[in-house]
């Protein structure tokens, strides 16, 4: 399989010199993913938990709703200079077959879309609409979670460059964290091993991210039915819509012993000494 890591020569410069050393870097490959032999769309990703990434990402783009709906899912035969397999082609065979969509994926920020309607598409494809209720969860819980998220990091320890998501308990247990080059595959990495655990919908379950939470992090938590997202730094104004809108608990700025709720702020209640709740 292919490597997390790689090193690079780089030239460092400080105050007091210049050194010329290795550095080690997080991997970025393209991954293909395929539905039936039809090519569907090419994700940068850092290698590593694909499965669960495909799984998620076709969770999340209302595809499938369970992970009975995928049969197989293999590596396609591709070679490097080395004649190695890449492992950069993942082919899935679906149960039921479906029309592979033209459009490019996923949908971004720079889509085009306007917000009422990226709003409604989300709302009328999910299969796991938001209920009243789901987990309650302590401010000192919380707080926790993003410390507990970067103890896990090993992959960011070594490189400083990548994104973390993880799927916490509501008495701030880690379930299962995974890293990526881009958050978005990160995301998908958690929701898909929630799948292949038969854990979706995800509806007693806290997503914790290391950055920002954007509209399609939120989207990727509506469509897996998990009610509540943390991010450590802001949201968008969209994702704060679609929150609202769609019943999830969306927290921003959740560092140190303070956060920001955005939407549903029932889901948490304060600790004494603990977190300083705005919205």
């Amino acid at each position: 399989m292919s490597r997390v890591t790689a090193r690079r020569r780089m030239r460092r410069v400080s105050p007091t010199g210049e050194i010329h050393r290795p550095d080690t870097l997080a991997v970025e490959e393209p991954l293909e993913i395929r539905i039936g032999g039809q090519p569907l769309t090419i994700t940068m990703r850092t290698p590593g938990n694909d499965v669960d990434l495909v799984h998620g990402f076709l969770l999340s783009e209302a595809m499938i709703g369970s992970a009975e709906d995928i049969v197989a899912a293999r590596y396609c035969a591709g070679t490097d200079e080395r004649g190695h397999n890449t492992y950069n082609v993942l082919d899935v065979t679906l149960r039921t077959p479906v029309a592979v969509p033209t459009r490019a994926f996923p949908i971004t920020g720079a889509c085009g879309l306007c917000g009422k309607t990226a709003l409604d598409d989300v709302r009328t494809r999910t299969r796991f609409p938001l209920q009243h209720g789901g987990p309650v969860v302590g401010t000192h819980v919380l707080t926790a979670m993003p410390d507990s998220l970067r103890d896990r990091q090993s992959v960011f320890d070594a490189t400083g460059g990548l994104h973390a998501a993880g799927l916490f308990t509501a008495d701030g247990t880690a379930l299962a964290v995974r890293e990526d080059i881009g958050r978005h595959n990160a995301v998908d990495k958690v929701i898909g091993w929630a799948l292949r655990e038969n854990r979706i919908p995800a509806s007693d379950l806290v997503l914790i991210v290391s950055g920002r939470a954007s509209f399609e992090l939120v989207q990727k938590a509506v469509m897996a039915g998990i009610p509540m997202l943390g991010a450590v730094s802001a949201p968008s104004s969209l994702a704060v819509d679609l929150a609202a809108e769609s019943g999830l608990t969306l927290i921003g700025f959740l560092r140190g012993d303070t956060m920001n709720i955005y939407s549903s702020p029932e889901r948490i209640y304060a600790e004494p000494g603990a977190a300083t709740l705005s919205a």
